[in-house]
């Protein structure tokens, strides 16, 4: 696995993913005082998680995820639904930050970690910026200034409106190339600090992303997402952090 990783890291920063930001070998972050942890030694999740979208639960002492939300037409006098990933969270506000987290792929499609604003009006439902994981890449994104801006999202539903929408999301996201197998638990660590995120599996370097919107001084909520079926998330601590010297 050291291997891999380590194949991975020189892939994203060689010269064939030069429209790809540089990865720093060095961590951007160092831990504070930590603000919360969970296990999940337990059969219930109590009242730190709040479900936001359906459905999770606590399974073998880790966070089983699985998405129950599909698109469906409106039919029988019932409205059409709209299909979205199992989403969970809690709130722990913070502003410059460590995730760290074990993940594991059961047939999932994607895996995600979030930052969120509730109170912040200028983004979709106060997105601020996120980690999404699938078994062939890893994606940081800036969705306060980028996606889930509110006159760019508008644009998402108007398809003569693609290529405007693609011109101001160019920077706002930055996908980067990894091999992943299902069935097997990596540890992530997410460090964000003032407009920078960077993204570490198993020790190793693995994305980075510069964005305005990572700047946002109160993020308030942490949500962790699972499109398709099942995903696990397991040993989630988080830190406040000061930027590395």
């Amino acid at each position: 696995m050291r291997i891999l990783m380590a194949l991975i890291y020189l892939a994203v920063t060689s010269a064939g993913a030069a429209d790809l930001p540089i990865i720093p070998s060095e961590p951007i972050a160092l831990k504070k005082e930590q603000l919360f942890s969970d296990d999940f030694e337990r059969t219930e999740l109590g009242p730190a998680w709040g479900p936001v979208v359906p459905t999770y639960i606590i399974e073998k002492g880790a966070l089983k995820g699985t998405q129950t939300r599909f698109n469906a037409p409106a039919a029988d006098g019932k409205s059409a639904v709209v299909g979205h990933a199992a989403v969970i969270g809690t709130e722990i506000p913070t502003r410059n930050s460590v995730l760290a987290f074990r993940f594991r792929f059961e047939g999932a499609t994607a895996l995600s970690a979030e930052f969120d604003d509730r109170k912040y009006a200028g983004s979709h439902y106060g997105h601020i910026c996120r980690v999404v994981i699938s078994l062939k890449d890893v994606t940081l994104r800036d969705e306060r200034d980028g996606s889930m801006r509110n006159d760019i999202y508008e644009m998402s539903k108007d398809p003569a409106r693609k290529a405007e929408r693609s011109q101001l999301l160019e920077g706002r996201n930055a996908t980067f190339p990894v091999t992943l197998s299902p069935g097997t638990w990596y540890s992530m660590i997410l460090e964000t600090v003032d407009d920078a995120m960077r993204a570490s599996i198993d020790g190793k370097p693995v994305a980075y992303l510069k964005s305005s919107g990572i700047a946002h001084p109160t993020k308030s909520k942490i949500e962790f997402g699972c499109a398709g079926k099942d995903g696990y998330f397991d040993d989630i601590t988080i830190w406040n952090a000061d930027a590395a010297k």
